[in-house]
Formats: C-alpha cells, sequence, structure tokens
C-alpha cells in the first residue's frame, strides 16, 4: 500500500481547489443559494482531514501513514459539526447553526471516504 500523501492528497487539493474558487470567484459575482450556503461546506473534511491528520501524525498521535479510516473521518465530522454548528452560534453573533451545514459535511465526508478507501485498496 502507497503511503497517504496527506498535503497532496487528490482529494484533499480537489477540495481546496473548488473551495477557492467558489470563494473567491463564484461568490463575488453573485452565488445564491447552494453555492453560496453549502458548496463550501462540502469540501471541509476532503481538505483540512489530510492535513488534521498530517500534524497528527507529527505529534505521535497517528500511528501510520494509511489514507483516513471510517473511524477518523466520522470522529472528526462529529467534532467539527459540533464546533462550527453547535458551539460557534453561542459563541459568535454573525455565526448560526444549520443542519444542511452538517448534511453538506456528511456528504463530502461520505464520498472522500469512497475515495479514501478506493485508494487504500489499490
Amino acid at each position: 500500500m502507497k503511503p497517504f500523501r496527506y498535503a497532496l492528497d487528490p482529494a484533499g487539493l480537489l477540495g481546496c481547489a473548488l473551495y477557492a474558487a467558489n470563494r473567491w470567484l463564484a461568490r463575488p459575482h453573485g452565488a445564491a443559494g447552494f453555492m453560496h450556503d453549502q458548496f463550501d461546506d462540502l469540501w471541509l473534511i476532503p481538505a483540512a482531514l489530510p492535513l488534521l491528520l498530517w500534524v497528527q501524525r507529527r505529534l505521535a498521535l497517528r500511528g501510520h501513514d494509511h489514507p483516513p479510516t471510517w473511524p477518523e473521518i466520522g470522529l472528526h465530522l462529529a467534532v467539527w459539526s459540533v464546533a462550527a454548528e453547535g458551539l460557534a452560534p453561542l459563541l459568535f453573533k454573525r455565526a448560526t447553526g444549520d443542519i444542511k451545514d452538517v448534511a453538506a459535511y456528511a456528504v463530502g465526508a461520505g464520498a472522500a471516504c469512497l475515495w479514501w478507501q478506493y485508494r487504500r485498496r489499490a
């Protein structure tokens, strides 16, 4: 099995590129609805998890260089959902909790997980 490439993972690179394109190209020109509210949320886990796992690996909190496992993905999905959609609205005036955001996180996490499991088997 090839080691997980963390910052060079294709799902992470795609997530970062699409997030940046939407954030700085589409949104300023009037993106509305899904493209404005949930599109970036789809890419949270694919874009952020590889870098978080790299930090965990460097801190010796992760003992391998395999693609993310279902439990790792699920844990990060749960923590991020609670933090961003549950706690942030209590702490910041401009933050709002939205179940659609959690659904977008989950869809993105599921797609990334399928990719990572495919890569694990390849």
